[in-house]
């Protein structure tokens, strides 16, 4: 058996794609005759609305999902949290980094600009303690990253072994705030996941998250990608095709039993591509 589990961010509604993903990972977990959770990943206090909360839930009650005990939210656990991040500072696997975004990508941009895309130079990884008092008393707050000491990591995906790259990542953000990689490896552990269903977005996350589990001595789920949704136009789901929410497909009298009945449908290759039909959301 498979711990299983769906970890939206309440910052709007759920869209068909979402609604595909989380009927996989409920499949999954029920085939399998084990638990289901449901965990609302609420780090950001500002996008984030109890609102959108409520709608998202009762979007995933209204096709069927069920889960399992009480839902754990993430702004409920920030002891947690900041329990692990001081462990690795004890263990000298951090370091304060007060690199904007701006700084970050013209160092990438430079002639000898190091690591892939999306993927941190390292330009803090070595400052002395005066560089770094000197940008701290420039005001500047910074973000803490974890010292990973590796340069990828692998992880199983499906039935085959995927590989990615792997950078000294953000734990902590510039706010205080812990980091969404912290926070959804931490509860993972804790809620003892063992497959990790979620879109093919995310992929990008995974070896990091591998990279920490083994730095914090935790199992390592199992991963599916789920390829994203698109549209009719052969473009990626989004509001411009119109009806992609429960809300907006119940204006046009498509009821959620509909809804679920047509997702139920186009899962039965879950890990192949999905593209929504033209009727459906035009």
């Amino acid at each position: 058996m498979s711990i299983g589990r769906f970890a939206p961010s309440p910052t709007g509604a759920l869209h068909l794609g979402n609604l595909r993903t989380a009927l996989i990972a409920h499949q999954r977990a029920r085939v399998a005759g084990s638990a289901f959770i449901l965990r609302v990943e609420d780090l950001d206090r500002v996008a984030c609305r109890p609102e959108h909360e409520a709608s998202q839930l009762g979007d995933l009650a209204r096709i069927g999902i069920t889960w399992d005990g009480e839902v754990v939210r993430q702004s409920e656990r920030f002891d947690l949290y900041h329990d692990v991040i001081r462990d690795l500072m004890d263990r000298d696997l951090t370091y304060e980094c007060f690199c904007t975004r701006k700084e970050i990508a013209e160092a990438l941009r430079a002639p000898h600009g190091l690591g892939a895309e999306g993927m941190y130079p390292g330009t803090c990884a070595a400052l002395t303690a005066a560089q770094t008092n000197e940008k701290r008393g420039a005001g500047r707050p910074p973000a803490l990253r974890l010292r990973t000491n590796v340069s990828e990591a692998s992880f199983i995906e499906g039935d085959r072994r995927g590989i990615g790259p792997v950078d000294d990542f953000i734990i902590r953000r510039n706010d205080g705030a812990p980091a969404y990689n912290l926070a959804v490896v931490v509860d993972d552990a804790a809620q003892g996941i063992e497959e990790i269903v979620r879109g093919d977005d995310l992929r990008f996350t995974t070896p990091r998250q591998v990279a920490l589990q083994q730095l914090l001595g935790y199992p390592t789920p199992i991963y599916q990608h789920v390829p994203l949704v698109y549209g009719p136009d052969g473009e990626r789901l989004a509001k411009r095709h119109g009806a992609v929410t429960l809300a907006d497909l119940a204006r046009r009298r498509i009821s959620a039993e509909q809804t679920r009945a047509i997702l139920k449908a186009s899962i039965t290759d879950p890990l192949g591509p999905w593209t929504v039909p033209a009727g459906l959301v035009s």
